[in-house]
This record gives structure tokens, sequence and C-alpha cells, in this order.
């Protein structure tokens, strides 16, 4: 954990959702979500769920005892829990989802915020999110659920402070 570098693991996923981006059909973002077509919105959804499909298949199935009431998120559309793991005066989180997305998204998080101090967490600015792009990325429920997800790992980031 030692050797954890938060800007380059948060530019990793970066260059993940820019190569979704870049390889994703030549539709305007803005003419995404700015369209009065669900077409062009429908498709671009679907292959954003098949993406976050990918990313949540390089992880491991969580334990049941992990999914206890203490863990779990509020905001989410669908019940997702956050455990964190305090070593070395770093954290470490581990995550799952009853939905496939949803645990993408908050595995995705825990590996940004693994390896971090109670003190790097609460400097996080939600803003230093922005250059993911999730808001074009994920629907209003979803982004309410990224939400939760940050929420919940301040207020473990505070319990330590």
């Amino acid at each position: 954990m030692s050797d954890f570098n938060f800007e380059e693991t948060l530019l990793n996923y970066e260059s993940i959702l820019d190569e979704f981006i870049e390889v994703y059909p030549r539709i305007n973002i803005q003419e995404i979500t700015s369209t009065k077509s669900e077409k062009p919105k429908k498709k671009f959804l679907e292959d954003l769920s098949l993406f976050l499909l990918d990313l949540t298949e390089s992880y491991l199935k969580k334990e049941k005892e992990l999914k206890q009431k203490e863990f779990e998120i509020h905001g989410c559309q669908t019940r997702t829990w956050l455990v964190p793991h305090f070593i070395k005066n770093k954290y470490s989180f581990s995550a799952d989802s009853d939905a496939l997305i949803s645990r993408g998204m908050v595995n995705l998080l825990a590996d940004v915020f693994s390896g971090s101090t109670s003190k790097e967490i609460l400097s996080f600015e939600r803003r230093d999110l922005e250059d993911l792009r999730l808001d074009i990325l994920l629907t209003p429920g979803r982004r309410n659920g990224v939400h939760g997800m940050l929420q919940k790992i301040r207020e473990y980031a505070q319990e330590s402070n």
C-alpha cells in the first residue's frame, strides 16, 4: 500500500473512460444529452452499461458477511456496500452491490481511494472527479449513487480523523 499514488490511479481510470469515449461511435456528447430523440441516448447508455459490466467482471464477488447494514450506502438505487479497512494509517476498501453497474462504480471509487490517508480523503474535492466526465456517462439516479458513495468514504475518513 505504501506505493499507492492517488493521482496515478485517478489518471488510470480517466484514461479508461477516455478510451471508452474514443471507441464510442462518433456521436457528439452534446447531441446525446440534448437531443429529443431517445435513440442515441439509449445506444450510448447501453454501450456504457456494457463498459461498466466489463469493468465489474474484474472484481471478485464479496462475501455475504460484508453486506451489513452499517456498510450500506444511502442514496444508491440498489443495495450497495462499502467496507473500510484501516491499515498502517491508510484506507483500503472492499465494495459490492446487488446491481452490476453500481458494483462497477463503487469498486472504481474503492480503488481510487484505497491507499489514501484520512487527510487525503478529506482534502479530495468532488469536482476532482469532473475530469472523468461521470456527469455525461451516468443517469441522474446513478450520479446520486456516486454522491452517496463519496459521502460514505468521507464519513469513514472523518471517523478516524
